[in-house]
């Protein structure tokens, strides 16, 4: 039988959670921008007055940046050491619609660490950093997202691709090295490019968040909800999850040399649990296409609302990979399947060199899943991919589909108790 995950792994999480709720810490002070002269006009453009504001609140020891009821229209904020930010109920930042407002600046993008424009919400550096309160982050991208499906079009009548980087788009929430980070309550919506993304941070609460992204009129483009790439020691709670993309994304690096690079990295002590994921979502949890090593990764006791999968292990022939004691428990609802472990070949780069990478698959338990389905799942990695101690258990499947399935190439995949329709399903390559 194969290595169950040890108990240990729950009070580790547990313990996480705590250490996040005591590094919320106590502000010196509350500086609500509009009692410092930053205008409750929502037409006029506002990131010079706000940024003044934190600046000046980190020049008098530290505070609390409030937004009060109201829209605020701005560019990109930079928050510094000691600053945090309260958005109250009845408040919006709402992002301006050019790239002119969003400097090009070091970052880290696509697993590769590179200029890129900054977010609407920046902190660098900035330990027990909070994004709190009731109020609205509002992306405002719908120019963005026509100008990128627009090229999109352009390059497919002529046979050409469009990369996520070629319109040029910021971020929703971009936090890179802010240990003992927390984000509560806010709503984080319709952003240009990836919702919420951290680098190099440990010891993040993301709590009672909503994250929304829509399809409709116009799809969203990359509009992942949580990006968690070279991160640490993280709880994302009683969230719901609805962008046009990953809904929880585990990164960390991609390419031939990613995993000997300093710049790239270990993901580990992930849990979620207590959300919803709503139908927009591409995957509930993904092992992204820029992932180098993920270790520790639980989600458990959520709701899905998706035509997704559940699990989704993306195998890059071009980057050494280690997936490893991965907890899936508890999950009800509809989905499109359980788990797709599959090759992942977009922009394909051996960089020049001849060495052939390979994925190393260990310890994932999917257990206690009730859901309806559109088929079971796929494990079908690339040819060098290895799976060890790879467990489907305790599962109750539904399907209207007469065509549903489960394809699996590893015959050392158990398959426990897992019924589609009723009927048990088997591992195929047994």
């Amino acid at each position: 039988m194969p290595v169950k995950h040890p108990a240990m792994r729950l009070r580790i999480t547990v313990l996480i959670t705590l250490l996040c709720a005591l590094a919320i810490t106590a502000q010196a002070k509350d500086y609500i921008i509009t009692d410092f002269g930053v205008s409750t006009d929502s037409t006029i453009i506002q990131s010079e007055a706000i940024q003044a504001v934190i600046d000046r609140a980190e020049a008098e020891g530290g505070g609390r940046i409030v937004i009060p009821k109201g829209t605020f229209l701005t560019g990109a904020l930079f928050f510094k050491p000691g600053t945090s930010l309260h958005i109250e109920e009845g408040a919006t930042i709402k992002a301006i619609d050019d790239i002119a407002y969003y400097p090009l600046i070091p970052s880290r993008m696509e697993g590769r660490s590179i200029y890129y424009h900054a977010a609407v919400i920046n902190a660098y550096y900035v330990d027990n950093f909070s994004i709190t309160g009731k109020g609205i982050v509002n992306g405002n991208a719908a120019k963005f997202w026509d100008e990128f499906w627009a090229l999109r079009a352009e390059r497919r009548k002529i046979g050409k691709s469009c990369t996520n980087l070629e319109v040029r788009r910021p971020r929703l929430v971009f936090l890179w090295g802010c240990d003992n980070l927390t984000i509560s309550g806010v709503q984080l919506r319709n952003s240009a490019f990836w919702t919420t993304h951290l680098y190099q941070c440990e010891n993040v609460l993301i709590e009672n968040v909503t994250l929304f992204a829509p399809t409709k009129p116009v799809k969203a483009p990359s509009s992942d909800a949580i990006d968690l790439d070279v991160c640490r020691n993280v709880v994302v709670r009683g969230c719901y999850i609805d962008c046009n993309d990953d809904a929880v994304c585990i990164k960390g690096g991609k390419g031939v040399y990613a995993n000997v690079s300093a710049e790239n990295g270990l993901v580990e002590n992930v849990l979620v649990e207590n959300c919803h994921f709503g139908p927009n979502c591409h995957g509930t949890v993904t092992l992204g296409s820029e992932c180098v090593h993920a270790r520790n990764i639980t989600l458990r006791n959520c709701t899905v609302d998706t035509h997704t999968t559940i699990l989704r292990l993306k195998m890059r022939p071009d980057t050494y990979q280690i997936y490893e004691k991965i907890t899936i428990s508890g999950v009800k609802g509809v989905t499109g399947s359980v788990i797709e472990m599959k090759p992942w070949k977009q922009f394909f780069d051996l960089e020049g060199s001849d060495l052939k990478p390979f994925g190393q698959v260990s310890d994932i338990l999917i257990e206690n899943v009730e859901a309806e389905v559109d088929y079971v799942g796929t494990i079908a990695g690339n040819p060098e991919d290895t799976v060890k101690n790879f467990v489907m258990r305790d599962m109750k499947l539904t399907t209207s589909n007469k065509d549903a399935g489960f394809v699996c190439k590893y015959p050392n995949v158990i398959v426990e108790n897992v019924t589609l329709n009723g009927t048990l399903v088997k591992n195929p390559a047994r």
